[in-house]
């Protein structure tokens, strides 16, 4: 270990010439390195990062979520450190490397807003640069031949996202409900398709029918307007809020939740959530 340190003196504190960002690739570059690098890093692909990589930004979503701002560097680091660690293996094939990188997202971003690097007026509501920056990824997509409407929505994202993503661009071509009232009669349609199917012994058709909901209640989200993502997790929040209040209620009994009852925590559970709205 101490021969190896030795070897990349420079990397273990920041200097002149290996600085920021410049000492985070060099750092993995080493890590890379067959001869002297990390036997694990050495040992990964584009396949068996990409967990990390989703894990790393679902973490940075938590820590905004709970406001943990000294937590947030930390986990903005962790999630750059992916991208750097899929650049350098991409580097090492020879098909793009970390600089390839910051020039694609900086000329997508100064191509996007043309109301900011361009001569577009910046007079418009958000509504309405939402629609535009829609319009200009269309473009993007026929450029690259993604011909179907559906085409380049990623299959990497969780399913309720990947759902309104879908369903965005359906609407943009004219196949959506009219509005909420219509998306709840659906609901109501796929409910009954799903008590149908719960009385049956085809375990697939009761899956098929449950994503059936699903996909209907995201539709709804976004007619209201509701990221359904924060919404479940506002949701799982307040069960989790609410179930450590029955914990403690238990616990100042010296009890816990398995010498309780259904009843007994039914009511606990009413009585914190009367407690959130005093």
């Amino acid at each position: 270990m101490t021969e190896d340190k030795a070897t990349h003196p420079a990397l273990m504190r920041e200097t002149a010439d290996k600085t920021g960002i410049r000492r985070l690739l060099a750092i993995m570059a080493a890590l890379r390195d067959p001869q002297a690098g990390c036997p694990w890093d050495i040992e990964q692909d584009f396949a068996s990062i990409a967990p990390y990589t989703l894990e790393e930004a679902h973490e940075v979503a938590d820590a905004i979520a709970r406001e943990a701002w000294d937590e947030l560097p930390g986990e903005l680091g962790d999630l750059l450190l992916q991208v750097v660690f899929h650049a350098q293996m991409a580097s090492e094939a020879g098909m793009f490397d970390f600089t390839d990188v910051v020039r694609a997202v900086s000329d997508k971003l100064i191509f996007r807003h043309p109301h900011v690097f361009g001569d577009e007026s910046r007079d418009k509501s958000a509504e309405q640069q939402i629609k535009d920056w829609e319009e200009i990824k269309a473009r993007e997509r026929a450029a690259k031949a993604e011909k179907g409407v559906l085409d380049g929505v990623a299959l990497g994202l969780p399913a309720l996202t990947r759902a309104i993503k879908l369903q965005n661009r359906a609407a943009r071509v004219g196949f959506d409900w009219p509005g909420p009232a219509e998306v709840l009669d659906k609901i109501a349609e796929e409910t009954r398709e799903l008590v149908e199917a719960r009385d049956s012994a085809d375990h697939a058709h009761l899956t098929e029918e449950f994503g059936d909901l699903l996909f209907v209640m995201a539709n709804l989200a976004r007619h209201l307007k509701i990221d359904p993502e924060e919404a479940l997790r506002l949701a799982n929040a307040k069960f989790t809020r609410r179930f450590q209040s029955i914990e403690t209620a238990l616990a100042a009994q010296g009890r816990r939740p398995e010498d309780s009852d259904l009843a007994e925590m039914d009511a606990l559970w009413n009585e914190a959530k009367a407690a959130e709205r005093v």
